[in-house]
């Protein structure tokens, strides 16, 4: 069997189990999957992950255009409305996946118009940034990098404003997260917290060396770079912080699936992490250059990687179509060789970008 057989049979099983699950959790959101049985830890109202679930149904529904699936992905959709006005910045992750795949839908339209909108007011002119925010709990003046991917893209679509403050966003993080200009040396720290009379310090937690830390900045920039509104967010900036995240995560050469943590190389994997960065491989090779065929066939071989190695095949009394070893928090220790939600998102859009189901660059 070819390889793009394969991959279009794993984009098969993915989504089927997407159907397997929606009938499990009914109107809740699955979190994450016990990696023995299957069985999804969920929440009532989607958490920042919702919107990977709604993103992972609207995929479905473009799969097999059936009036059932996309009349699913909308109600899913639907119950992340209230997400639009919550003071958080994973409004980005919630409210742009949730909607961004959903083709010549005027509900979705119309609910990211609102959180574009909500997501402008909410940008603090004196931090640079949408802060991390207090509806997931905990301190409001935080900057995390997963408050990045998604929210560039609703700020920008608020108009001229929106675009100024998508720019100063994406920048003050790149700021903290790597160092004033971007091209300093070690590793990204993800979180940082705004003291008044102090200014920025970094948090511990999560630590340096996360993987989605990476993954969630290149995704963000490799966002950005694709975005029409690319020319007046320093693009040549953008590009060198690429260059530098590749280089240092040893991402076109090193391992397919990163640890969980760096600093422990011989703990959990997190395969989420590695579907997330396939993914940002895929945007920017669509940019071209001289290295865009070396970005693409990079991705491929993650994809491939995942396909072949972490998915469950059906035996062993697990479900058909799980991406294992992903890992949720391994500092806490909570779901470290799970099935998470938004591995099994990046899993199926990664895999439907390269069998041509989607456009990569405007998701």
């Amino acid at each position: 069997m070819t390889a793009r057989a394969d991959r279009q049979d794993a984009l098969a099983s993915v989504l089927d189990r997407a159907a397997v699950t929606r009938a499990e959790v009914g109107m809740r959101f699955p979190l994450f999957a016990d990696p023995c049985d299957g069985r999804w830890t969920t929440t009532g109202r989607g958490s920042w992950t919702g919107g990977f679930w709604a993103g992972l149904l609207w995929l479905r529904a473009r799969w097999t255009g059936a009036a059932e699936d996309r009349a699913a992905a909308s109600s899913c959709m639907a119950r992340l409305a209230p997400w639009a006005d919550a003071d958080t910045a994973t409004r980005g992750l919630i409210l742009w996946y949730g909607t961004a795949l959903a083709a010549d839908d005027g509900a979705a339209a119309a609910l990211r118009e609102r959180a574009a909108r909500a997501c402008l007011e909410s940008w603090d002119p004196d931090l640079g940034l949408v802060p991390w925010g207090s509806a997931l709990g905990g301190p409001r003046l935080l900057a995390r990098v997963d408050g990045v991917p998604g929210m560039v893209q609703l700020l920008a679509a608020a108009g001229g404003e929106g675009v100024a403050a998508a720019g100063s966003h994406l920048h003050r993080h790149l700021d903290l997260s790597l160092g004033a200009g971007g091209a300093g040396g070690g590793l990204p720290r993800p979180a940082w917290a705004f003291d008044q009379g102090v200014g920025w310090r970094p948090c511990t937690d999560p630590p340096s060396g996360w993987s989605r830390g990476r993954a969630w900045l290149l995704l963000a920039v490799a966002d950005a770079l694709n975005r029409p509104e690319a020319a007046d967010w320093r693009p040549e900036r953008l590009r060198a912080v690429v260059e530098r995240l590749l280089a240092e995560g040893d991402v076109l050469a090193g391992p397919f699936v990163p640890p969980a943590e760096e600093s422990r190389p011989e703990g959990p994997l997190d395969t989420s992490a590695a579907a997330i960065t396939a993914v940002a491989l895929l945007k920017l090779s669509r940019l071209g250059g001289p290295g865009a065929s070396e970005l693409s066939s990079r991705a491929g071989a993650v994809l491939d990687h995942l396909v072949g190695t972490q998915m469950s095949d059906g035996h062993g009394g697990r479900p058909h179509g799980m991406l294992l070893n992903g890992c949720y928090d391994a500092g806490r220790g909570t779901a470290v060789r799970h099935e998470l939600i938004w591995g099994d998102f990046f899993l199926a859009l990664g895999l439907a970008a390269v069998g041509g189901l989607v456009d990569v660059s405007e998701v």
